[in-house]
């Protein structure tokens, strides 16, 4: 049996190929890529300037990826929505969506489960379950687009998975995302994270994207991070300050590195002093993150003193910081613990 063709992570010019070869016009694909990746629609269905008969061929020829939210949470903080998808196959991802005053932003999943191990994080407790490909990244979008009614600026790719783990239905969702005949979102108010998969950062550098690379970094020498990141054992923090360089001379965008403080690990005043140090020669900027403890790990926030205090040294070093604002703390805001939720409450 033929497999189905995954219609939404086609570029346009795939799209018009593949219908011609249908004995269709450019025009029908150009119809079908706006309802797809402009008008979100849910459905060939929906897509009612395209003939009946029409869409009933391509509900045979075609897999049409539309999400389904099996789980809503609105946090009563600050009005930050988190959504658990269920894909095609029944496997689950989460989305978060939050409101900023420049604009909406989504932090996506880009793998069913990880592999990287991270000692703090809720994403990696199962394993890797399979990557998603380039319509199930965009669909959380779309999909979100469509139950809130509100347009998304800004999508950071961060939440579960390693992105460079899954290198090119990242890059092709890249492509989608930012493509003129689709949402259009500008690259450079796109980020992808990475726990420092160095062959890929430096792939990645020679795209010439112009989206931001944020490295989850948290932790200034090599032998604290492999305690924190088992990646750490593959690739040295000489390595990735390296590779950040190589980013910045390829794209001129400047790094993001991700610090999250675990209360007694990494908050100390030698580890600022290491972390300016690593910062002082690059041109980044760093995000301090008040780590969520999550209950499967004895991991502890660092007091909101701790944080000034680490942020002020940085600053008096000229070095551009900010801690990020916690969104959506009383709704289950860390990657993955949404997800883990409903997998624990589905195998009891």
């Amino acid at each position: 049996m033929n497999q189905k063709i995954d219609i939404k992570s086609l570029t346009l010019q795939e799209l018009i190929e593949e219908l011609k070869n249908r004995g269709e016009k450019p025009f029908r694909a150009k119809q079908m890529y706006e309802w797809m990746h402009v008008k979100c629609a849910r459905s060939f269905e929906e897509m009612t300037n395209l003939s009946k008969n029409f869409r009933e061929q391509c509900e045979e020829w075609y897999e049409y990826t539309s999400l389904q939210a099996v789980q809503v949470q609105e946090s009563k903080l600050d009005g930050t929505k988190k959504f658990l998808f269920q894909l095609a196959d029944g496997n689950v991802v989460e989305s978060v969506w939050m409101k900023y005053k420049h604009g909406n932003s989504v932090c996506i999943s880009s793998q069913v489960g990880c592999r990287m191990g991270c000692r703090f994080c809720a994403s990696t407790l199962d394993g890797l379950e399979r990557n998603l490909l380039p319509s199930e990244m965009l669909d959380q979008i779309y999909a979100i687009t469509v139950l809130t009614g509100e347009r998304v600026s800004n999508v950071v790719v961060m939440g579960t998975g390693e992105p460079m783990d899954n290198y090119d239905n990242v890059i092709r969702f890249l492509k989608l995302l930012t493509d003129e005949n689709g949402l259009h979102i500008s690259q450079r108010n796109v980020t992808v994270s990475t726990c420092g998969l160095v062959p890929r950062m430096r792939q990645l550098a020679e795209e010439k994207l112009q989206i931001t690379l944020a490295l989850s970094l948290h932790a200034t020498t090599d032998e604290k991070r492999k305690n924190l990141m088992p990646i750490a054992n593959r690739y040295s923090i000489a390595e990735l300050m390296d590779a950040c360089r190589y980013y910045f001379e390829q794209t001129g965008r400047r790094i993001t590195f991700e610090y999250s403080l675990v209360g007694g690990v990494n908050d100390t005043d030698e580890d600022a002093r290491e972390l300016i140090e690593l910062a002082k020669p690059l041109c980044c900027h760093i995000n301090l993150i008040p780590v969520n403890p999550i209950k499967e790990r004895d991991y502890v926030q660092s007091d909101m003193q701790r944080i000034l205090s680490f942020k002020n040294k940085l600053e008096k070093n000229k070095i551009n910081v900010t801690i990020r604002r916690e969104m959506g703390r009383d709704i289950d805001g860390a990657c993955g613990q949404l997800r883990r939720r409903h997998i624990e409450k589905s195998d009891l």
